[in-house]
């Protein structure tokens, strides 16, 4: 059977194996490549470009992923501990509102800055932010929570160890007025929701700077945005807003008394949160309403306008809604200080609510400027304080009663000075913005949440 194909595919058995083999190619190849010439000129123009395109988006989609991943810079999050030798615990270092907190906080965070700013991580280095000051045998143990900007395909561990490296040397070889005792440095590195969480539950931060530029109105004021002031609330009375508030808890918010004038049913009020009326980032139902045992609703009184509320249920606090920070009682805005007032209410006097939050930048004028007889002609009280310019224009208007009046301290941290309360219209020359001053009624707002 073997001789017979072999013969009769023309193949004789003198032939050697390797010729036996280039005769059958030889005989069955030109007619293969003729085939698969005759199927190549089958295929449609169409589906050739449909390959080639489909070729050239992969190509790009690999491309594009490998750029990503090498460029892409994500937030990466830490928490540093040591301990400070050359300060002694004082109890003010239990509250972050304090001005020994304050001060001791801001020389950490500038020898941080210093440290990282100094070193190869320089354009890697976000901010650090002092989270607590504890009592140690040894002096004061700071906990600090640090964010840089790494590339997404750096290692954890690899970012970790450039962070530890450059805090131990430079910590060792920087002569700073803080002494910290090396063998104590604990660096850990957080998930970004951890970090978040501590950062968020620290007061009056704000997770980016913003620049306070337009022409949009609060009267004379430009649109927020998201994350801008994330303790801004609104109360809203059946459905409908009313006023403005400002988070100072997960559970608390402080406003102006008369926004509950003739309405103090906790059921019929809810707050909201977020930039947006409509949809907010969270709504929450009412528990308690507390207004000033003295204030009166007679229409043309003033005094004692502040109110808490309390939520039926916490807040979650994320970048863009948490609290503001209050001041302590003994707290002194100076005069001219710029602060700023933001809510929902009117373009104009006698307008309406907008959708979206405004802000405007302020200054606070002294009482004795306020109560000049062409001003207000002594009708600001001690409880009270006035801000915006004489000239007018830039001012708070209906439906931002009860909402924030705010100033950053050194650190950047935003404290709550005033709360909407009354004024002349909106934006009237010599007829600034009154409102009541919250270091005033601070022991008060105290007594009721316990905050």
């Amino acid at each position: 059977m073997l001789r017979c194909c072999t013969v009769c595919c023309g193949v004789q058995d003198s032939v050697s194996p390797r010729e036996k083999i280039f005769l059958l190619t030889s005989q069955w190849y030109p007619e293969a490549v003729i085939q698969m010439d005759r199927a190549i000129r089958r295929i449609e123009p169409w589906k050739i470009a449909v390959i080639v395109v489909s070729v050239i988006v992969g190509l790009a989609l690999i491309i594009g992923l490998i750029t990503f991943l090498l460029c892409h810079e994500q937030d990466r999050y830490y928490s540093a501990s040591f301990l400070i030798t050359n300060v002694d615990y004082n109890p003010q270092y239990e509250r972050q509102t304090t001005d020994e907190f304050r001060n001791l906080s801001e020389d950490i965070e500038t020898m941080l800055s210093e440290i990282f700013r100094g070193s190869f991580l320089s354009k890697r280095y976000v901010k650090s932010h002092v989270v607590s000051l504890s009592p140690d045998p040894g002096g004061v143990l700071a906990s600090v929570v640090l964010v840089f900007k790494f590339p997404s395909a750096d290692s954890e561990a690899t970012t970790r160890g450039h962070v530890n490296r450059v805090l131990l040397r430079r910590l060792k070889a920087t002569s700073t007025y803080l002494d910290v005792d090396q063998s104590t440095i604990r660096l850990t590195e957080l998930n970004e929701e951890k970090g978040e969480n501590l950062l968020n539950n620290c007061c009056g931060i704000r997770r980016q700077a913003f620049s306070f530029t337009g022409v949009e109105r609060i009267t004379g004021g430009q649109r927020a945005r998201e994350g801008e002031w994330p303790w801004q609330a609104s109360i809203q009375l059946d459905g409908t807003h009313r006023c403005g508030a400002s988070i100072i808890s997960n559970t608390w918010l402080v406003t102006a008394a008369h926004c509950f004038r003739g309405v103090r049913d906790p059921r019929r009020w809810t707050a909201s949160f977020g930039i947006l009326l409509r949809p907010p980032k969270q709504k929450k139902f009412v528990r308690r309403i507390i207004v000033h045992e003295r204030y009166s609703d007679l229409l043309l009184d003033h005094e004692y306008d502040v109110a808490v509320v309390e939520l039926a249920s916490a807040i979650e606090f994320t970048s863009d809604v948490h609290s503001v920070c209050l001041p302590e009682a003994s707290h002194i805005f100076p005069d001219n200080a710029s602060c700023f007032v933001t809510g929902w209410g009117a373009l104009e006097n006698d307008g309406y609510s907008v959708n979206q939050l405004r802000q405007a930048e302020v200054r606070i004028i002294s009482t004795e400027v306020c109560n000049r007889r062409q001003v207000y002609n002594g009708a600001i009280t001690p409880g009270m304080l006035c801000a915006g310019y004489l000239e007018g224009q830039v001012d708070a208007c209906q439906g931002d009663s009860g909402g924030p009046l705010v100033h950053a301290n050194s650190r950047g941290i935003w404290y709550l000075v005033g709360i909407v309360s009354w004024g002349d219209e909106c934006g009237k020359p010599n007829k600034p913005g009154v409102y009541t001053r919250v270091t005033y009624y601070r022991n008060w707002i105290h007594s009721k949440t316990g905050i």
